[in-house]
């Protein structure tokens, strides 16, 4: 064969090889990221809030939070008017105390309330179990239906004392692996408008998988509660697919079709990022090695319970500087062949918010995302 006719043969077989790297890496963003979820129902999308970010959010100290006492009033309400004085001494008192897209619109493109920034504190004997399921906080026990408000209210000090972040936009580098190196961007916005949050979440491995995430739903004394959870993804030759999950009050709908009882606490796959904020800024002694936080979680195929464990305090060098983060890690006990690890990094110092982000499937198949600048936020309400 004459080197003239090599020379075509070389381009196609280079071609061809492109094309099955292409596709290939085409397969891991639908492997690595899709939850094999069935079809939603994407007819009323919810309109993005608007919010203007304006400012920097650079690393502080946390200062020490201490303890409110509470209201000498409220803890006598609490009590039989027979006993003022045993009312008001009491140790027991004292310790606990948006608008819509037209039908088919797609999801809009990315563009994440202030706090008081708290501290690990030390453990006393108020403290939550070492195991937190977030929801509504009980009352003492022997109180009167009419001080149940008050008393919950004194029972939790520390998350009276805290507000939510402003509106926070997160952007990450991608790093991975799967037969090869990955590479691309991610991106976390926290919006907040009053009583109405987004979370809104984009994957990009370039150039062949997007993946766009939006979490809508209302904040709560509780933490978040969503109520609408959309999931988009663009693969090469197959298109957008759409899946959807709706929490109503007592169901949750998956993207299957199929209707399951809405557990308490409940968070979707893009909220359970800044719930994990709002927990670690009203019970910041939680987010101390060795301790666990737990909450059901609505995936589009199924619901169960996630536990992440505390495993380690670390430094981590970022492109602006080190931050010092806890390191959380999934239980995977009873999980499923191929199923999905997702550990995050979150640092005290920046109102503990996720700095870093890992996902992993195996050895061999995963996506490591670490925050590529300074948190952005809007100006502070």
């Amino acid at each position: 064969m004459t080197p003239s006719r090599l020379i075509p043969s070389r381009r196609v077989a280079w071609w061809l090889s492109l094309l099955l790297v292409l596709l290939a890496h085409a397969c891991v963003g639908h492997q690595v990221l899709d939850s094999q979820i069935g079809d939603g129902d994407a007819s009323t999308v919810p309109e993005a809030i608007d919010v203007a970010f304006v400012r920097e959010l650079a690393p502080t100290t946390p200062p020490v939070l201490t303890a409110a006492t509470p209201p000498v009033a409220v803890a006598a309400a609490a009590q039989p008017a027979s006993s003022p004085a045993k009312a008001a001494s009491s140790p027991d008192a004292a310790a606990s105390m948006p608008p819509r897209l037209a039908a088919g619109e797609a999801l809009p493109e990315l563009g994440a309330p202030e706090p008081v920034i708290v501290p690990p504190v030390a453990q006393a004997a108020s403290m939550p179990p070492p195991v937190i399921v977030p929801g509504p906080l009980d009352a003492p026990a022997g109180l009167p239906p009419a001080a149940t408000t008050a008393a919950t209210a004194a029972s939790a000090p520390v998350a009276q004392a805290m507000d939510w972040p402003p509106s926070t936009r997160l952007r990450y580098k991608l790093e991975g692996n799967f037969r090869g190196p990955l590479f691309g961007t991610a991106q976390v916005e926290w919006l907040r408008q009053e009583a109405h949050y987004q979370v809104r979440l984009g994957v990009k491995v370039d150039p062949v998988f997007e993946r766009r995430m939006l979490s809508d739903g209302t904040l709560t004394a509780a933490g978040l509660v969503p109520r609408r959870y959309d999931q988009q993804t663009d693969i090469p030759f197959r298109g957008t697919r759409t899946e959807t999950v709706q929490f109503d009050n007592d169901v949750v709908r998956l993207a299957n079709g199929q209707s399951v009882e809405r557990p308490a606490g409940v968070q979707d796959t893009a909220s359970q990022f800044v719930q994990m904020t709002w927990l670690f800024l009203s019970r910041p002694q939680q987010l101390q090695v060795g301790q666990s936080v737990e909450f059901p979680l609505a995936l589009p195929r199924r619901l169960g319970r996630w536990t992440y464990d505390v495993v380690e305090k670390v430094e981590l060098a970022l492109p602006f500087g080190t931050v010092e983060a806890f390191h959380l890690k999934p239980r995977l006990t009873g999980s499923r062949p191929n199923e999905l690890s997702v550990e995050m990094w979150i640092a005290p110092s920046l109102q503990y918010l996720p700095v870093r982000i890992g996902i992993r499937q195996d050895a061999e198949t995963w996506l490591d995302l670490q925050l590529q600048q300074r948190p952005q936020q809007a100006a502070p309400r």
